[in-house]
């Protein structure tokens, strides 16, 4: 008999997929997706509802912070700015020396995080789930180990003193060949997931979370299950 609640933080993607599959299994759902400007809105939000369908998430909750769009600063957000590509010198996957990539959105984690916090306290959960990955990323500065045992501070000293939430990272040190490990131990709906960064019908191939994405398929040893546009050679079967 599961009797916490968790809310769960469900991009859509193959990360947020995971983490949710790991929730279920001891927790009630609370199922929230932020859209917050991004190129492949629609097609994440979709992914969102349909991986909340397969859940059967005993709440759901869709938000829009569409000033990140506005404060721009990416190139998710920012359609003049191009995605990092297979190749290119901006990638943080090819060049891990290299400065944070464009596809950083400027603290766009603490934003989640503060709206997951405020829902939790309101619907009486107790834990909050985030597919963050630290060790095999792009880098980004928000999903660190060490930023959220700061944001747990956070929420200790900024919530009524009976509030008892905590976030949860089941994802933060492990590989995306172990991530897909992961959901397929656990049965995670990944053909329902979406992470690629341009498109919104066919995975683009090229972007950064696509290879990363195929990265962690490829090492697993199994197939992605979504349509690519293209599938760079070395991620072939």
């Amino acid at each position: 008999m599961k009797n916490e609640l968790a809310v769960v933080l469900v991009s859509g993607g193959m990360d947020s997929c995971v983490a949710a599959a790991i929730a279920n299994e001891e927790y009630r759902l609370a199922f929230l997706h932020v859209n917050y400007g991004q190129r492949t809105e629609a097609r994440e939000l979709q992914a969102f509802n349909e991986i909340a369908d397969h859940y059967k998430a005993e709440k759901r909750l869709t938000v829009s912070i569409e000033h990140l769009k506005v404060i721009g600063g990416s190139s998710l957000t920012d359609t003049s700015i191009p995605v990092p590509e297979l190749g290119s010198p901006q990638s943080a996957i090819h060049n891990p020396q290299s400065a944070i990539p464009n596809t950083y959105v400027p603290f766009r984690n603490a934003h989640l995080l503060s709206i997951a916090v405020s829902w939790a306290e309101v619907i009486g959960a107790t834990k909050i789930f985030i597919g963050a990955v630290e060790e095999d990323s792009s880098g980004y500065p928000d999903c660190r180990e060490v930023f959220y045992r700061a944001f747990n501070k956070v929420i200790e000293m900024g919530t009524k003193p009976e509030t008892r939430i905590e976030i949860i990272t089941p994802l933060i040190h492990l590989k995306k060949s172990a991530i897909v490990q992961e959901g397929m131990k656990r049965r995670a709906p990944l053909h329902l997931s979406w992470s690629c960064y341009q498109n919104n019908d066919r995975a683009c191939g090229r972007c950064e979370s696509c290879i990363l994405r195929l990265k962690g398929f490829t090492g697993a040893g199994v197939d992605d299950p979504i349509p690519y546009e293209e599938i760079p050679h070395e991620h072939r079967s």
